[in-house]
């Protein structure tokens, strides 16, 4: 089982940004975030209005995202934050009720970390989405 120890070899203690529309679902996710990763912010949005929002005033250096939103489709909204340079970079996992071929799709092109039915989530996804993330970032060189 993961906990805070994993997460804090992430080096992540920064901001996670759940974009679910489903107070149940929200707090599921929190519970799975405080359990394993308690040095990590949560954020709520229920909208992707919100989400927009929160991302434009925040850092965040992780989004777990539903597809199917009041305001839109989720996987819409990945491909959207994967072309802006200020968001490109953020590891987004879609957690969804109903995964749809097109939803796969669309977050293949997103560059999604994954794409998970809500029944089967768990905090491994989360860990490696920040492992994987982590590799990805540019190491600082020092010289003399």
């Amino acid at each position: 089982m993961y906990n805070q120890a994993v997460a804090a070899g992430t080096g992540n203690s920064g901001t996670c940004l759940v974009v679910e529309d489903s107070s149940f679902d929200q707090e599921k996710f929190r519970r799975i975030l405080a359990r394993s990763f308690g040095n990590m912010q949560v954020v709520m949005a229920a909208t992707l209005a919100e989400a927009r929002d929160r991302v434009s005033k925040m850092s965040t250096d992780l989004i777990l995202l539903d597809n199917s939103l009041p305001d839109g489709i989720g996987a819409n909204f990945a491909v959207e934050l994967s072309e802006d340079p200020d968001h490109a970079n953020i590891p987004v996992i879609m957690v969804s009720d109903f995964p749809t071929p097109f939803m796969y799709q669309k977050a293949e092109i997103a560059g999604v970390k994954h794409v998970v039915d809500k029944s089967n989530f768990g905090a491994r996804f989360i860990h490696d989405a920040l492992v994987a993330n982590e590799k990805k970032k540019p190491r600082k060189r020092y010289t003399n």
